[in-house]
């Protein structure tokens, strides 16, 4: 009954000899204002947070669910590539062009579409494309719910439906990857024709841009909601299944066949309208633990309990290894402060102050590159230290660093088991007060950062940054990295921190001046690979990592004419994969 809307076919790929007039077809839908072809206002949208850059025909903005339809339309008949893209906070290039193309490339930006929908008294949500997690996050608050992601475990502006897209996986042990079954999109068949197809659950009628102003309008009842059969708005399972400490496989990566369903993992092969998600009970009360060590096997002991022992499964577990919590103390420092002073719902507005100060400075003559950067920070080193003390001495004493926050359930036996494991010989612990659990938090998200800023103000011996994003076997007990003397040489700063109950982690290598990054990141691959590691664990393959199988093979059933996002994981950029 939900099934495929058609709309018209897709006609030759004669962009080359077209552009104009697909410009002027794209401004009459979107508006001229948001229609953007001069290369610097385009700049933003066609490079990525850390990697990946390509030239566009257009950056379009719509500002309606069938604005953004049409343009798909408009672009699909002129046989472009189309590019979708959320808030760009991707750390692997994932939703930028990537080097060349064999047709004109249009991304389509959809953070002006931000509508989100209430359902089930709060217990699901309907969301839009341009749909931050703050601004979820900030909507679910008066209800005493959650979204799947909270912030210290996204990206600052990450949207909701580029989580869904890339496999995020985020710091929340309870819920799992970010995933559904329920959404509305669009995908290009096997005969060229694009449709629209309504896999909500939701009675909208079948004319596609009915559908779509009702979706937007949220012009449904709760009686229209009550057709999503045995489809999940989430991984109810993953509590279950990260507790499987003696399995030889990961809990969680980006090629997991259980975890790719249409428009979850899809990475952009797809057009997404709107997804359904579930919502989560905030806890009403929790506790935050900080725990020091310098034997990495405490860690593994206390992991391996807890999983296996713990009625209540902890909120988070958190861990950063002694160097990145430097980086990140000096790196990340405005980053933090930003957070905590300014809240996360100006922080999209100080990036795109960021982005037009790079923008307008790149045109002038002697203006040093990552002029934001550099302001931002200089103007750190004024205001004074802002770590708690305590957290300050366990950098000093200890070289592992790990974040313990349980719920109310859980809070007793982790005081009980942690005084029993401590203090050791090796490491030691204590319950956090409000503010300094607050601030390990956020000084633990200021990492994921800290690496690209410090490649910006350390240019003249920085090559580049390998960034790895990986998923180790739930049984690996010698989960912490031990490089050889070959690849040392060759990397300035290693920073290690992730999720440590999921045993995943992020691994930023800070590469020296006259190095390949490239051919490091191959020999890290086969580190990886012997020992039993998968990759990427949530942020997508992006223009990083080779698409494994049952990726690709998910990518190619989306998309058969390779037409949205090509190239994606090292597959084929070419029309109908060739």
């Amino acid at each position: 009954m939900y099934g495929p809307i058609r709309a018209a076919g897709i006609g030759k790929p004669t962009m080359s000899e077209d552009s104009a007039e697909l410009i002027r077809t794209l401004c009459k839908i979107a508006g001229r204002r948001y229609v953007l072809v001069d290369r610097h206002k385009t700049r933003p949208f066609a490079t990525g947070y850390r990697c990946g850059a390509g030239a566009v025909t257009a950056v379009v903005r719509p500002g309606s669910l069938i604005e953004q339809w049409r343009v798909v339309e408009t672009c699909v008949a002129a046989g472009a590539i189309v590019i979708m893209q959320g808030a760009n906070t991707g750390l692997t290039g994932g939703s930028t062009p990537n080097g060349d193309y064999d047709r004109p490339v249009v991304v389509i930006s959809t953070m002006r579409i931000t509508g989100m929908h209430l359902i089930n008294s709060g217990e699901q949500v309907i969301c839009l494309p341009g749909v931050t997690l703050y601004a979820l996050e900030r909507k679910l608050k008066p209800l005493g719910r959650e979204p799947h992601s909270v912030i210290g475990s996204s990206c600052i502006g990450a949207s909701v439906i580029g989580g869904i897209c890339n496999n995020s996986g985020g710091a929340l042990i309870q819920r799992g990857p970010a995933y559904t079954e329920l959404a509305l999109y669009a995908r290009i068949d096997e005969n060229g024709r694009l449709e629209l197809v309504n896999h909500l659950g939701i009675d909208l009628g079948r004319d596609p841009e009915t559908l779509l102003k009702r979706v937007e309008a949220g012009d449904f009842s709760e009686s229209d909601t009550q057709h999503a059969g045995n489809r999940s708005a989430s991984d109810r399972g993953y509590g279950d299944h990260v507790r499987q400490i003696d399995e030889p496989s990961p809990a969680r990566f980006n090629a997991d066949a259980a975890r790719l369903f249409e428009a979850s993992g899809s990475a952009g092969k797809v057009i997404l309208f709107a997804v359904r998600l579930d919502t989560f009970i905030a806890e009403a009360r929790t506790a935050t633990f900080y725990v020091g060590t310098n034997d990495p096997a405490e860690l593994t002991r206390l992991r391996r309990h807890i999983l296996a022992n713990f009625p209540s499964l902890p909120i988070a577990a958190e861990y950063i290894h002694r160097d990145a919590f430097d980086v990140a103390e000096v790196y990340g420092k405005d980053m933090f402060l930003a957070v905590q002073y300014l809240g996360t719902d100006r922080l999209p507005a100080l990036f795109a102050f960021k982005n037009w100060l790079d923008r307008a400075s790149s045109r002038l003559p002697y203006v040093p590159q990552f002029l934001s950067d550099r302001l931002l920070q200089a103007l750190s080193h004024l205001f004074p230290a802002h770590l708690p003390a305590r957290i300050k001495q366990y950098r000093s004493r200890f070289a592992h660093h790990l974040i313990l926050k349980m719920g109310e359930d859980g809070i007793a036996d982790a005081r009980a088991y942690l005084t029993e494991l401590f203090p050791s010989t090796d490491g030691d612990t204590f319950e956090c007060t409000d503010d300094e659990a607050q601030k390990a938090f956020l000084h633990r998200f200021a990492v994921a950062g800290a690496a690209v800023r410090y490649r910006a103000i350390n240019a003249r011996d920085v090559e580049d940054i390998v960034a790895l994003d990986i998923a180790l076997r739930r049984d690996d007990r010698e989960w912490f990295e031990q490089l050889p003397d070959s690849l040392r040489k060759s990397i300035i700063r290693s920073l290690y921190y992730g999720h440590f109950f999921c045993h995943v982690f992020h691994q930023d290598y800070i590469v020296a001046k006259g190095h390949d990054p490239a051919t490091l990141e191959e020999d890290m691959w086969t580190l990886l690979d012997a020992r039993g590691a998968e990759y990427p664990a949530e942020h997508n393959v992006g223009h990083l990592y080779r698409a494994k199988p049952a990726l690709a093979a998910h990518y190619r059933a989306l998309d058969p004419c390779n037409a949205f996002n090509p190239g994606i994981g090292h597959t084929s950029k070419c029309a109908h994969w060739r």
